[in-house]
């Protein structure tokens, strides 16, 4: 663990090393649009000195001090362009390449290799230079950053409880070993060679906290599929889970996508909850919230309860049984053409056969006739989760954008590219763009607290930035033409950031 560390510091060191290498970068005639702004400000001069923001002043007052400009600096004419914080997304999963367990990935190392150079860039491509990845260790992190250029990323400790969702999907032994801050309760026999003591929640909080985790992630889940009686924490128990955090200043999120779920994390205190809610005990074929749903939905925007609707993870599994997908030309831009094509193979079709299975009505149909099966089973929790975002939306709800990035072992979720798609779903659930442009940059930096460093346009913020070419307040169409990609005081032109 000690070595880790000690690798992760050396990254972040080099990172440092090469935001002081940055030369000077001086925006004229630009338009801010800053969330904390009741509105844009043109023809502004923005410079930006050692990675950060150093002034921000109107354009002709800026010309008429002849402030001194480095030889070396650069200059970008915004005229016609608007300045805005780079995106945050509060919930992604970046240990492995999409749709490819670590053994395939072991027997394809140059896929591999051209894959996880290929990840950063495709968020980045998309506007994203904050990451969350909320579950995750040391090691992951260390492997995620050893790319360039690569998003400001930090991490949440998986809080599981043992045997339950998320390890369940983990072979024993090697699952307690991948989930490090497993929570064992009292009364539960520990597995050989793991000592309980070391996880309670007050153990497994002190340990994240001290592998430079900002935030805690755990889980209410009985399963789905065939799988309906997976072991849950007792309310207790992630009481617990929050007041430790909460004593070490550590937000906790709460994976949850049923009532019984968002239930749960209003009794516990959560701060967030990572899903919207999809998963409904009544059997009505109703999308619209019922009595009991929008009670839960008040409690939370009562309680200021972030709300991560996160609708895209239903379309992860759905969009596997299009024949078309891996043909859309949008993919090419975010994932390497090697891996596009494994991809294509019997190999790479796994996961989707794997969700095959599951459904005896899809034997011996043609992939058209099972696209169209697949596609009717999952319109209701699409549906719902849609009208739950929208009711949400509609009162003032705490919204944050994450996008659980991938939701499953699924390509159908592609990095950087599967925000966008996210940033549809929301606006046709009702969401604003001016909602989406806020969830996505101070709402979720207030939430994660890195709010003194990212968030909005304003002096002495990391520079993690976006020139776009048109208001994002007024259209998230805005997001799909990007001029230019600021992360850290260093200027990326979108053109760089495309797989090949």
């Amino acid at each position: 663990m000690q070595k880790t560390l000690v690798a992760i510091a050396s990254l972040l060191h080099g990172a440092a090393l090469a935001v002081a290498a940055t030369p000077d970068v001086r925006i004229e005639h630009v338009t801010i649009v800053s969330p904390e702004r009741p509105r844009p400000v043109p023809d502004v001069e923005v410079v930006i000195r050692d990675g950060r923001i150093a002034s921000i002043s109107r354009a002709d007052a800026a010309s008429a001090s002849g402030a001194e400009q480095s030889s070396s600096a650069i200059s970008i004419d915004g005229r016609g362009l608007y300045l805005t914080p780079g995106l945050i997304d509060s919930h992604v999963h970046l240990g492995s390449i999409p749709g490819m367990t670590d053994e395939q990935e072991a027997r394809h190392p140059e896929i591999a290799l051209e894959a996880r150079q290929q990840l950063p860039k495709s968020y980045l491509l998309h506007g994203f230079t904050t990451l969350i990845d909320l579950i995750s260790d040391p090691q992951q992190m260390a492997r995620w950053m050893s790319h360039e250029p690569v998003p400001d990323t930090y991490f949440c400790g998986g809080a599981a409880l043992i045997d339950g969702y998320p390890m369940n999907f983990i072979p024993k032994p090697q699952r307690y070993q991948a989930m490090p801050y497993l929570l064992i309760e009292p009364g539960t026999a520990a597995p050989p060679g793991i000592d309980a003591a070391l996880h309670t929640p007050a153990a497994v909080v002190a340990r994240m906290k001290a592998d430079g985790a900002i935030c805690v992630k755990t889980f209410f889940e009985h399963g789905f599929g065939p799988t309906h009686d997976l072991p849950v924490p007792k309310v207790e128990t992630i009481q617990a889970l929050v007041k430790a955090a909460h004593a070490a200043g550590m937000p906790v999120l709460l994976h949850a996508n049923g009532v019984d779920g968002h239930s749960f994390g209003l009794e516990a205190g959560v701060d967030i909850m990572a899903h919207g809610i999809w998963h409904w005990k009544e059997s009505t074929p109703t999308n619209e919230p019922t009595p009991a749903i929008r009670k839960i939905l008040d409690s939370e925007r009562a309680r200021n309860v972030g709300f991560q609707p996160t609708i895209q993870v239903l379309y992860g599994e759905r969009d596997l049984f299009d024949p078309t997908y891996l043909s859309n030309p949008a993919i090419a831009r975010v994932l390497p053409a090697s891996l596009i094509d494994w991809y294509r193979t019997t190999e790479g079709q796994w996961f989707h056969d794997l969700l095959a299975e599951g459904y005896d009505e899809l034997k011996g149909k043609d992939p058209q006739a099972a696209q169209a099966i697949i596609e009717r089973d999952y319109a209701l929790p699409i549906e719902r989760d849609e009208h739950v975002t929208g009711y949400f939306a509609a009162r003032g709800g705490r919204l944050l954008f994450g996008t659980d990035t991938p939701s499953a072992p699924t390509y159908a979720n592609p990095p950087g590219l599967n925000g966008w798609l996210e940033m549809q779903r929301l606006i046709a659930a009702g969401e604003t763009p001016a909602q989406i442009l806020r969830s996505a940059t101070i709402a979720n930096a207030e939430a994660l607290k890195l709010d003194r460093e990212v968030g909005t346009v304003q002096v002495g913020k990391r520079a993690n930035l976006l020139l776009l070419r048109r208001d994002p307040t007024q259209t998230i169409q805005a997001y799909a033409d990007i001029a230019k990609v600021i992360l850290r005081g260093r200027v990326l032109d979108p053109a760089e950031l495309v797989a090949h």
